[in-house]
């Protein structure tokens, strides 16, 4: 288990909770498109923190 591999998954979480909040700003504005496309990419970024989450828990548990 590296520092790395905690900063990376950090980083994912981050980066989801940051298009959650774009897409909410966005559909607020009414335009649902966007708001459509960042709710994808928030979705993206939250499954890979979990893959990365779901690694690092296997290497805790070696």
């Amino acid at each position: 288990m590296t520092q790395s591999t905690h900063n990376r998954v950090a980083e994912l979480h981050n980066l989801a909770a940051h298009a959650h909040e774009a897409a909410a700003v966005a559909h607020g504005k009414g335009d649902h498109l966007s708001a459509h496309e960042l709710s994808k990419q928030a979705q993206e970024h939250s499954a890979e923190a979990h893959r990365h989450s779901e690694k690092l828990l296997e290497e805790v548990r070696k």
